[in-house]
C-alpha cells in the first residue's frame, strides 16, 4: 500500500499534475462588537456626514451579511445594543444617531435617505432593518417620550419615502402588545406617525398602508380598552388635528352598521318574519346606529328586491314576483317613507334598479303603480318625478313607459 502510494505520487510529480488537497472552511469568529466599533469609527471619522459615511461604507470589507442587525443598531442608537434589548452595550458610540438627533423631520429625513442608499446596494439588509425596528417597537416603554417620537417620525418618513421593501406589518403588528397598548404608548406613537405621514401624503395613501398592514378595520386596537369607542376615537384624533382620519373612521363605522342592518333584515325577510317584527328591528337599528332616513329607505328596497326569486327572461313571472314583494312588504315601506323626499328617494332607487338590471327594465311603470296602490308613493311624488326628476339613468325610457299612468293620474285629478 505504501509503495504503491509512493509510486503514484512520483508519477504525478513527474507529469506536472498537482494533487488537490481539501481546504478546511475556517469560520470567522462571531464578533459583532468589533463590527459595531468599525462602523462607529466611520461615523466619527466623517463627523456624522451621512453622504461621506455612505461613501466610506461602500468600499469597506465589513461583513454586513452577518452583522446587519448590529449595523442598524448603530444607525438608530449610536452603537451596539445588548442582545434582545434596547440598552447600550459596551464599546464605541457616536453622537449622530436617530435617537440622538432633534425630533423633527428635517433632522431625521437624511437618515432615511442614507438607509435607502445602503439598501439599494445591499437589498438583503431590509430583513435586518425589519428585525431591529420590530425589536424597538416591541420595547417602546424602554425609550424616553421624545425618543419614541423620533422613532415615529422615522417610521412615517420611511413609508413616505417608500423605503425599499419595508412591509407595513413590520411596524403595526409588533405594536399590539397588550402592555404597550394599555399604557397608551402605542396610541401616542401611532398619532405621531399619522401626523407626520400625512404631511406629504394623502389619507388614501395612509389607508393603503394600513390595509397592507392588516390594520384598516382595526384602528381601535391602538387604543387602551377604556378609551376604545367611536367617541374616544373622534375626540383623540380631532384634538390631534387629524379630522380627515376621524371622518374616515365615522364613514367606516357607518358602513359596518349599514351592512349589519342589511344582513339582519335579509334573514328576517327570507324567513318571512311577521312584518311588525321586521319594523321593530329596523326602528331599533336606526336608533342604535343613528342612520339617516334616506339610507334606511335605500336599504329596505335593496333587501326586498334581493329576496325576490327572479326567473331569467320570463318578464311576466318577474313582474309578478316583484309586485308580490311590494304588496307583501308595503307596510314596512310605508312605515319609513314618511314624506315626499323619502318617497322620491324610493322612486330613484326603483329607477336605478330597473336601469341596471335588463330583466327589470320594462317593470318600472308596474312597480311604481303598485307602490301607489299600496299607499307607499303619493300622487304628488310620482308627478314630481315625472316632470322634474333629476336622475338621467334610463329616464327617457321610464318617462315614456310611465306616461299612460301619469295621464290617468292627471285626468283623475282634473275630475276631482
Amino acid at each position: 500500500m505504501c509503495v504503491s502510494f509512493l509510486v503514484q505520487h512520483v508519477l504525478f510529480a513527474c507529469s506536472g499534475t498537482r494533487i488537490k488537497t481539501r481546504k478546511r472552511n475556517i469560520a470567522a469568529p462571531l464578533d459583532p462588537a468589533a463590527f459595531a466599533d468599525a462602523v462607529v469609527q466611520i461615523y466619527l471619522d466623517n463627523a456624522g456626514d451621512l453622504e461621506l459615511i455612505a461613501k466610506s461604507i461602500e468600499p469597506s470589507e465589513l461583513n454586513f451579511s452577518r452583522y446587519g442587525d448590529t449595523f442598524f443598531e448603530v444607525i438608530f442608537t449610536g452603537g451596539r445594543t445588548q442582545p434582545g434589548t434596547t440598552k447600550p452595550d459596551e464599546g464605541e458610540r457616536h453622537p449622530y444617531s436617530i435617537i440622538d438627533c432633534e425630533p423633527t423631520r428635517e433632522t431625521i429625513l437624511p437618515s432615511v435617505i442614507y438607509i435607502q442608499k445602503i439598501l439599494r446596494r445591499r437589498p438583503f439588509l431590509i430583513k435586518n432593518l425589519e428585525n431591529v425596528m420590530r425589536r424597538f417597537l416591541q420595547s417602546l416603554e424602554l425609550f424616553e417620550e421624545n425618543e419614541r417620537k423620533k422613532l415615529a417620525i422615522f417610521t412615517a418618513l420611511a413609508f413616505s419615502q417608500k423605503l425599499s421593501g419595508l412591509p407595513p406589518e413590520t411596524v403595526f403588528q409588533p405594536l399590539l402588545k397588550d402592555n404597550l397598548v394599555g399604557k397608551g404608548l402605542v396610541l401616542s406613537f401611532i398619532t405621531d406617525f399619522f401626523k407626520e405621514y400625512l404631511v406629504d401624503n394623502s389619507l388614501d395613501d395612509l389607508i393603503a398602508i394600513l390595509k397592507r398592514g392588516k390594520m384598516e378595520d382595526n384602528l381601535m386596537d391602538f387604543f387602551p380598552s377604556a378609551k376604545r369607542s367611536a367617541e374616544g376615537f373622534s375626540e383623540h384624533f380631532t384634538k390631534a388635528g387629524l379630522t380627515s382620519l376621524v371622518e374616515y373612521n365615522e364613514k367606516k363605522i357607518f358602513e359596518v352598521k349599514l351592512k349589519e342592518m342589511k344582513s339582519a333584515l335579509t334573514t328576517q325577510i327570507t324567513e318571512e318574519t311577521d312584518v311588525s317584527e321586521v319594523i321593530e328591528t329596523v326602528k331599533q337599528r336606526v336608533t342604535d346606529a343613528k342612520l339617516p332616513d334616506i339610507e334606511v329607505v335605500r336599504i329596505l328596497w335593496d333587501v326586498l328586491m334581493d329576496a325576490v326569486q327572479w326567473s331569467g327572461k320570463n318578464q311576466q313571472q318577474n313582474a309578478n314576483s316583484a309586485l308580490r314583494q311590494v304588496k307583501t312588504w308595503a307596510k314596512l315601506l310605508n312605515t319609513f317613507c314618511t314624506n315626499g323626499k323619502l318617497e322620491l328617494e324610493l322612486m330613484y332607487k326603483v329607477q336605478m334598479q330597473c336601469y341596471e338590471d335588463a330583466k327589470l327594465m320594462k317593470l318600472f311603470p308596474e312597480i311604481v303603480r303598485s307602490l301607489y296602490e299600496q299607499d307607499v308613493l303619493a300622487e304628488d311624488t310620482i308627478l314630481h318625478w315625472f316632470r322634474k326628476g333629476t336622475n338621467p339613468k334610463g329616464r327617457q325610457t321610464f318617462v315614456k313607459g310611465l306616461e299612460p299612468f301619469v295621464n290617468w293620474l292627471e285626468e283623475a285629478e282634473e275630475e276631482d
